[in-house]
């Protein structure tokens, strides 16, 4: 099993979660076999996301895809997300 954990900065955390919700076939078709998602206690809009999957190349090859990175950015990510893998 592998687990990737997203750190990132979000411009509104509501606007950000209906994206992030509406990209669940995203998720599935990408290997995601749970996930679970965090705010930061103090900084509603500092968000952290777990996602498992099977394999780290799976993980890798879900935040490779261009659609996930479009979602990101209609969220309203601010920079560069910051994306841990571990097996």
């Amino acid at each position: 099993m592998a687990v990737s954990l997203v750190l990132h900065r979000v411009d509104d955390y509501d606007a950000w979660r209906k994206v992030y919700d509406s990209v669940a076939g995203l998720q599935k078709d990408g290997g995601v076999t749970t996930e679970s998602v965090y705010r930061m206690d103090g900084d509603p809009d500092n968000v952290l996301v777990i996602h498992h999957f099977d394999t780290v190349d799976t993980a890798k090859a879900f935040f490779a895809n261009p659609d996930l990175k479009d979602a990101m950015q209609r969220g309203g990510v601010q920079g560069e997300p910051r994306i841990e893998f571990f097996e």
